[in-house]
């Protein structure tokens, strides 16, 4: 079983929808997925059609607060294979609430720890669906996390960001998760007609070497579309280059893991 943060601290990049149709495509393979929505916008939760208007107890935010078990708030979505711990606008004030406890940024981990401990074998794989910024919740996931995953918009500032995301990691392994590795670099938003597309890409493959996966997220109306209809594009239009691509991303996912597995 293991733990990834889908991690930006940028907004619109394609994490949530990386998320929604990663989870989907591995479901759709037999494995036992669980997606946790941490953005208060909760835009993973809607995207896997469940309401972002639940009782807050219901949500993560019940988890993270003490007032739920992980146990009485994953819900079953219409996916098989595919659960989800929704989250909702309120996640938002955690910080401020948790602000005198030293302890914070372990909470998610603690949670998870004792929920995994009872409940052995029931994922192969958690998702967690980070916000976009590099607040508390962000660093609860990443002491949580055996390993991240980037989402990279194939624009201007993308690297950029990239780099001041990078030594946030450093210090979470450093001070926090020692064992937290990057699993890899998704390029996202891809338009093969613009030459700063293609410049982004060789930037980031010249830096980041084997960590960036081959397989590259055109920019497709279909993605855009999907999320509105509260299911994975895989769902909506499997046959459209949105969804043609996130099953390409979801093989090399799965080779890669099974190289680690197999030098482990």
């Amino acid at each position: 079983m293991k733990i990834i943060s889908i991690i930006n601290q940028k907004g619109g990049v394609g994490k949530t929808t990386t998320v929604i149709n990663l989870a989907s495509a591995l479901s759709q393979l037999g494995k036992k997925i669980l997606v946790i929505d941490l953005d208060p916008q909760g835009n993973a939760t809607t995207g896997l059609g469940l309401s972002n208007t639940s009782q807050s107890d219901q949500t993560i935010y019940g988890i993270l607060n003490g007032t739920m078990s992980i146990s009485n708030v994953i819900k079953k979505t219409d996916f098989q294979n595919l659960d989800l711990i929704s989250s909702n606008v309120d996640l938002s004030g955690l910080e401020v609430e948790t602000a005198g406890d030293s302890d914070r940024a372990f909470i998610l981990k603690a949670k998870l720890t004792a929920y995994l401990n009872d409940s052995e074998g029931l994922y192969d794989y958690i998702l967690i669906d980070c916000p976009p910024s590099l607040s508390l919740l962000t660093v609860m996931a990443l002491v949580s996390s055996n390993s991240l995953l980037v989402p990279l918009q194939t624009e201007f500032f993308a690297l950029e960001g990239l780099t001041q995301l990078m030594k946030t990691i450093e210090r979470i392994k450093t001070n926090l998760n020692p064992e937290l590795v990057i699993q890899g670099i998704l390029l996202t938003m891809y338009d093969r007609r613009n030459k700063l597309s293609s410049q982004v890409e060789q930037e980031a493959r010249n830096y980041f070497k084997e960590k960036v996966y081959e397989t590259v997220i055109p920019r497709n109306v279909r993605l855009s579309e999907a999320p509105s209809h509260g299911v994975p594009v895989l769902i909506y239009d499997k046959n459209c280059p949105g969804s043609k691509s996130y099953y390409s991303f979801t093989d090399e996912f799965i080779a890669r893991e099974n190289k680690i597995g197999s030098a482990a």
